[in-house]
């Protein structure tokens, strides 16, 4: 299976809610306010990136959406990863790395210093790629978010 990355344009933002929404829903028992988070993310993004700086990522297989990462300004100097999701269908496959790897990428040919995330210890397999990348976890603490109760996560690495 060999996915192709392209540059996200508007008209996958229905792809990329419906995506969320439904395999955090299913995958986490999340509730039906992430779905509408990720729109407003995405409506963000769409209203004002700054395209030199920032940027996102839809993988496809044969046409087909199966995956995303974004790279947008956090400030202070870094970058911040947005929005990576891999489904199903996709996984195994290395997908999550080269999607990784192109947002770092990105980051670091734009001078960025390096990056940060937010994430939860309940996504293992992310957590574990973003490890094996070289980025650590800063904090780490209990929250209820999305109707569950989570482990949400701060990461960062330094490319400098």
């Amino acid at each position: 299976m060999d996915a192709v990355l392209r540059e996200y344009v508007p008209a996958d933002r229905a792809w990329l809610v419906a995506a969320h929404g439904r395999l955090y829903a299913r995958d986490e028992g999340f509730d039906d306010t992430f779905a509408p988070l990720v729109n407003d993310i995405l409506a963000a993004f769409e209203a004002g990136h700054d395209p030199a700086r920032e940027t996102g990522w839809v993988a496809e297989v044969e046409g087909r959406s199966v995956g995303s990462i974004f790279c947008v300004d956090a400030g202070d100097g870094r970058a911040k990863l947005r929005l990576f999701l891999v489904d199903p269908v996709a996984r195994g496959q290395r997908l999550g790395a080269r999607l990784l790897e192109a947002c770092m990428g990105f980051a670091q040919a734009r001078g960025y210093r390096g990056m940060v995330l937010w994430t939860h210890a309940e996504h293992r397999a992310a957590c574990a790629l973003y490890q094996r990348a070289g980025w650590r976890c800063l904090r780490s603490e209990p929250v209820r978010s999305f109707g569950v109760d989570l482990t949400e996560q701060t990461w960062e690495i330094d490319f400098r």
